[in-house]
């Protein structure tokens, strides 16, 4: 049986800006990987892959996080 742990609403800001920060990293990482394998396995070796599929996995981090804090308005 999970026990509901109390969230102060001092708090709530926080705990949701740490997700955003996670969020990124990994959607930011995950999309570093994905142009690396592009750019190694189909475009000789080129850099802008992995600067797009970074930046992509970076702005999908980023509109999930102002969906997020949007909703403290």
């Amino acid at each position: 049986m999970p026990v509901e742990e109390k969230v102060f609403f001092e708090d709530q800001p926080g705990r949701k800006f740490d997700r955003c920060m996670a969020n990124g990293i990994v959607k930011g990482g995950g999309g570093f990987v994905v142009g690396a394998v592009i750019s190694l396995l189909f475009l000789r070796r080129r850099v802008w892959p992995i600067l797009l599929g970074t930046g992509f996995g970076f702005g999908v981090a980023y509109k999930t996080c102002e969906k997020d804090l949007e909703s403290f308005k």
